[in-house]
């Protein structure tokens, strides 16, 4: 990863998970740079003025991940709402190509911002064909605009279901811990699954710095097997929940179940 320049969310969000993830080889690859436009309340990532494109990191990163021998690949993204055109789906979709060309062996997911609802930017994702796509809607609905300021709730879940409807294995998470109830949770994931999304991950959000939202309550681990069991009942395929589950958690695991349901 130093080699080659690259940014990784295992580091630049301080996941809990980091050396688990890494020791299974799997890792989450952070492109497009490492300063996002956006400052969601939860989020540690750098918020600002982003670098230009480099063209290059597509290559690049196929040639690390190559490196790193990985069995499984998450590749992720700061939010580029300066970038008009596309919001980076280019930059996006000649990543998973090369990643792909020179990694035969490796599965590839992404996890995606909503490119602002603009279906021909996250059609270019799609028709990269990545084994799973990925596109988180953190919170309930009711706290959405606290959370994610200068997102919408609404926006995440069609984009999730125009995954579903292109045929790609669909996969979201939220965090649990910021305001609100179980009720709230439990309704949320009966919303996702009826728009045909298969993988929902669900952890215990930790404050990053003391500028984030602060924590509001510690779910008890009883209450994540609670929502796991109604999960699957629901009709996800894999569910995965916990207090220090994270976005890529386990990643490679869920797409084997995936493939042998």
């Amino acid at each position: 990863m130093r080699e080659q320049n690259l940014n990784t969310v295992c580091e630049e969000a301080r996941c809990p998970n980091i050396y688990e993830c890494w020791g299974r080889k799997t890792a989450t690859i952070m492109i497009l740079g490492d300063i996002c436009t956006r400052s969601c309340g939860f989020c540690s990532v750098a918020t600002g003025k982003p670098n230009k494109i480099d063209s290059n990191e597509p290559l690049r990163t196929a040639l690390a991940v190559k490196s790193m021998d990985l069995r499984h690949v998450v590749l992720t993204s700061v939010d580029r709402d300066d970038l008009k055109g596309d919001y980076g789906a280019e930059i996006w979709a000649e990543t998973i190509h090369y990643v792909r060309k020179y990694n035969t062996n490796c599965s590839i997911e992404v996890l995606t911002p909503d490119f602002k609802g603009y279906l021909p930017a996250y059609k270019k994702v799609f028709y990269a064909k990545p084994d799973i796509f990925s596109h988180n809607v953190e919170c309930v609905k009711r706290i959405s605009k606290l959370v994610r300021t200068q997102s919408d709730w609404d926006r995440s879940i069609d984009l999730l279901e125009e995954s579903v409807k292109f045929g790609l294995k669909t996969k979201t998470g939220m965090m649990v811990g910021l305001g609100e109830t179980d009720l709230e949770v439990l309704e949320t994931m009966q919303q996702i699954v009826d728009r045909g999304v298969s993988i929902f991950n669900i952890g215990q959000y930790l404050q990053p710095t003391k500028k984030h939202l602060k924590v509001n309550r510690y779910v008890n681990p009883d209450t994540f097997d609670l929502y796991r069991i109604k999960g699957l009942e629901m009709g996800f395929k894999v569910v995965e929940s916990g207090p220090l589950v994270r976005s890529s958690y386990h990643a490679d695991e869920q797409v084997q179940k995936l493939t042998f349901k």
